[in-house]
């Protein structure tokens, strides 16, 4: 095939991503700073490029095909992650930039970003945007420049910064009626297990750290958020096992008690996962330093 199929120009693919937006030739001539006729050139060349069509034309109307349409969403993206490197190649010559990172909910929302103010105040010119990742997190064609996840720090062709041990604590609810209810293991036996659905056997992993048995658990719902299980387990709905330095408030302010101390059944831990190539990167080494620190 030649090698120019393959490559539209960046006009003819500007032309169709701001028509295929506005659903409009005219509209996207304005934005353009072009005229309309122009820009129904550009793309009726992209289509004889393509072989196909990617509108359908009805007088001064038009609406992507079926292949405009999914033709449209991969462009748009491509666009988008040549737009932010365009602006981070940019940004390098005064040491800013920006990064995107995935981050589990729960970390996100209970530890990091009460804190990125501090991170903004010393390093106003980097900027991070988070994006919320549950399970496993892929680099190869997104925007991601780095990941926090679970795990024992094996992450095939990628550093992997260990930032704090998982320390999986089981946790009632603040009243001290039913924390009364739970003082040993037997205890728990007879209590409804909540659970993250990514972890579903994570209360049977604990059990048996703990040399107990694991028949007849009452195990409860599912939660697709920690967050969400923490918030169950404050009301009173059972019992959770956290991460203990995601429940460091509710303990502190009584929301949440840990009814007895336990071993911590996994040995896995918190890490920032970077690809290789991105390790270099300013903002990603200042970003990575900062987090490291603030978990020491």
């Amino acid at each position: 095939m030649n090698p120019r199929t393959l490559n539209p120009s960046m006009s003819s693919l500007l032309a169709f991503e701001a028509s295929a937006r506005h659903g409009s030739f005219t509209r996207a001539a304005e934005e353009l700073s072009l005229s309309q006729s122009a820009v129904s050139r550009q793309v009726q060349s992209l289509e004889e490029l393509l072989g196909v069509e990617l509108f359908d034309r009805v007088g001064r109307h038009i609406t992507l095909t079926d292949v405009g349409r999914t033709y449209s969403l991969e462009v748009n993206g491509a666009l988008a992650r040549i737009r932010d490197a365009t602006v981070q190649a940019i940004a390098y010559r005064s040491g800013g930039g920006s990064l995107h990172l995935a981050v589990l909910p729960a970390f996100g929302s209970k530890w990091l970003l009460p804190r990125l103010s501090d991170f903004y105040a010393r390093y106003p010119e980097i900027l991070i945007h988070i994006h919320s990742r549950v399970g496993t997190v892929e680099f190869t064609g997104t925007s991601l420049d780095a990941a926090i996840c679970v795990g024992d720090g094996l992450w095939h062709g990628l550093n992997a910064h260990k930032l704090v041990d998982e320390d999986l604590v089981p946790v009632v609810g603040g009243d001290q009626e039913i924390a009364e209810r739970y003082k040993s293991i037997e205890d728990l036996r007879k209590a409804l297990l909540l659970r993250v659905a990514a972890r579903p056997n994570l209360w049977l992993e604990w059990f048996k750290c703990q040399g107990a048995k694991t028949d007849r658990l009452r195990l409860g719902p599912h939660f697709e958020l920690t967050t969400h299980l923490i918030q169950a387990v404050s009301s009173g709905i059972g019992v959770g096992l956290v991460p203990r330095f995601l429940v460091r408030d509710e303990l502190a302010n009584g929301t949440l008690r840990i009814p007895f101390e336990s071993n911590s059944p996994t040995g896995t831990a918190y890490y920032l996962v970077i690809p290789p190539h991105k390790a270099a990167y300013r903002p990603m080494a200042v970003f990575r330093d900062w987090l490291i620190e603030q978990l020491d």
